[in-house]
């Protein structure tokens, strides 16, 4: 028995669901190397770095933040204390609630988000936009609008 036949899956389905897997993998692990090599920054810090920048006062509870990223809330707490020991973020208690915390994004954070960003750019640009024609973009928009995937908050 084949995968497809026991799920109700063509071949075709299958295919393009395993394109859409290693089109992410070679895109994430394409930014990741630029990243890193150019700025030692792996791809989750600059994630990190880049929801902090976004949102109000460059502060955001760690259980949101947790929501925002693609990483285990274990994981972000591993992540933040390596990004405190490198300056880039800070914690702050939540006046509101003794036991949450805020990761609040530094100058230091600030600058070196600023110094990855045309490099993360480039390679969205050279890896996943520059391979689509004239109208694509928007129906790939359109296509992931069905499957409800959204930017974060």
């Amino acid at each position: 028995m084949t995968l497809q036949r026991d799920e109700g899956l063509t071949t075709e389905e299958l295919t393009v669901w395993r394109m859409l897997q290693r089109a992410q993998v070679h895109i994430t692990r394409h930014l990741e190397a630029e990243l890193l090599v150019a700025h030692g920054l792996p791809l989750a810090s600059y994630d990190v770095l880049t929801q902090l920048s976004e949102a109000p006062g460059r502060r955001l509870r760690m259980n949101d933040l947790a929501g925002r990223v693609l990483l285990s809330r274990s994981g972000l707490t591993r992540l933040i204390d390596r990004l405190q020991r490198d300056g880039l973020v800070a914690r702050e208690a939540c006046a509101s609630d003794a036991r949450g915390l805020f990761a609040v994004l530094t100058d230091r954070g600030a600058a070196r988000l600023a110094e990855a960003t045309p490099t993360y750019l480039r390679g969205i640009r050279s890896e996943f936009l520059d391979r689509l024609g004239p109208g694509e973009i928007r129906l790939v928009r359109e296509m992931l609008a069905k499957l409800a995937i959204t930017a974060a908050p």
